[in-house]
């Protein structure tokens, strides 16, 4: 078998190695359309046999596209495909002079539909990721703010231009040095007050591109003075900058874990900021990371998280947003309202609230399995703790609610909203009457059956 064969067979075998779903995404990215022109095959890519756009070339002497090889070397083969030699991913070279070959060839058959490859931007390597982070570090710990920003818009502008770059920042511990950085900074003197917000802009928004948070990372910004910090952003920052904050909080949130939980509810003004966030929103996103925020402060603390609320107009809030709200909005502002309506307080802002059950029914199984169980949750807590005059049941019935929940009972589902949606068909149907009426005005005040 003669040498040329033998490399050929051996680029097969390592092509057949890869699932087809991998090299076909690695082909679909950003891909021109085929041109007329044959590709020269030296400038194909061993693994996706395509031209290259970024050739490497690697110690064996083998050139690949950077994509293809990267994703090999990713998916646990540290080897080169051809030769089956150890390869590590910081021993590839770029080929620059193969590079400048396929776009010489790409510019002389530009009239063949030949589109020219643009010159790829250099990747982070491991030991830049580690000299821009120990610089955010270093600059932190000195106070200098207007230094560390600008490293930490460096260090995110690289992190956005490719998702390699993301990995090895995140792996080098960018979260966790950009949490660390904004405790240190949230906690310096208020010398340098504007270069030392910006810094904290800048920090928070780089935090959104390298998430998730490991423990260290949300307890740096679950300390009081970040949480300060992250309040003075959601109520008086730039629109972007409020985004980026309400998302970090709904990340530290997330975690359930109760000592954080419970620095977020003693944090000055955090309730008052969470709900003009939604009261006036900036953004889809932002409102959704509210919301999810304020449920688990609720769940973490009912008492005290729950009157906050209520204390704020949230039930009224949510009803009304309840009204014309997306799917992804409606699910977590249900749940919300339901968590919150343990309380008597919330349910008497409910009784008083005209909308309040009509909006509980018309969102039973008419937007999601989720935003069901917690809409007939909701209803059952009315109804359950209702005024002894009945007056919640009867509007409920009005409203449809009983067909409704014969029909969820009927189509099937599971656990505890199967055990509410039968106590509450229990109570709805020891208030029927012959009477009963399966109409309701619309938010708009017109008479129409609901639906």
């Amino acid at each position: 078998m003669t040498r040329a064969r033998a490399r050929a067979r051996a680029v097969r075998l390592a092509v057949s190695e890869i699932p087809l779903a991998v090299r076909r995404s690695a082909r679909q990215q950003q891909q021109p359309p085929e041109p007329a022109a044959d590709v020269p095959d030296h400038f194909l890519c061993p693994i996706s046999l395509d031209m290259m756009r970024d050739p490497v070339t690697a110690p064996t002497g083998i050139t690949y596209d950077r994509d293809g090889v990267e994703v090999w070397l990713e998916r646990g083969r540290p080897t080169c495909p051809v030769t089956g030699r150890p390869l590590r991913p910081e021993e590839l070279v770029p080929n620059h002079a193969t590079r400048r070959m396929i776009q010489e060839w790409c510019v002389a058959n530009r009239a063949l539909g030949v589109e020219r490859v643009p010159t790829p931007r250099v990747p982070v390597s491991a030991a830049d990721a580690r000299e821009i982070l120990e610089g955010v570090a270093a600059a932190a710990r000195r106070g200098d703010a207007a230094a560390c920003g600008r490293l930490v818009a460096r260090g995110r502008a690289l992190g956005k231009e490719s998702e390699r770059n993301r990995r090895c920042l995140a792996s080098a511990g960018a979260a966790r040095a950009l949490a660390l950085a904004f405790s240190r900074l949230a906690a310096a003197s208020s010398q340098q007050a504007e270069a030392r917000a910006c810094a904290l802009e800048e920090i928070l928004a780089a935090l959104v591109v390298f998430f998730p948070l490991d423990e260290e990372s949300r307890r740096c910004i679950a300390s009081p003075p970040s949480l300060d910090a992250l309040v003075s952003i959601l109520s008086h920052g730039e629109q972007v900058t409020r985004v980026s904050a309400v998302v970090v909080l709904r990340e530290i949130a997330s975690s359930c874990d109760n000592q954080f939980l419970e620095a977020m509810s003693t944090a000055n003004a955090m309730y008052d900021a969470l709900v003009n966030l939604v009261a006036k929103p900036v953004s889809p996103q932002a409102t959704k990371a509210a919301l999810v925020t304020a449920y688990y402060l609720v769940k973490n603390d009912i008492e005290h998280a729950a009157s906050r609320l209520v204390d704020l107009g949230t039930v009224e809030l949510l009803v009304e947003l309840l009204a014309d709200a997306d799917k992804g909005t409606t699910e977590k502002a249900l749940a919300v309202l339901d968590t919150v309506l343990v309380t008597a307080k919330a349910r008497d802002r409910a009784y008083a609230h005209a909308l309040a059950v009509p909006v509980l029914a018309k969102k039973t199984m008419h937007v999601s399995d989720m935003a069901t169980e917690f809409a007939v949750s909701a209803l059952w807590r009315l109804c359950k703790n209702s005024p002894a005059d009945g007056g919640c049941k009867a509007e409920a019935l009005q409203v449809g609610a009983f067909q409704k929940l014969l029909l969820l009972l009927q189509l099937g589902c599971d656990g505890v909203t199967k055990e509410r949606a039968s106590e509450l068909l229990r109570l709805l149907n020891a208030s029927r009457d012959s009477t009963e009426c399966i109409e309701t005005a619309d938010f708009k005040g017109l008479k129409r059956p609901f639906i």
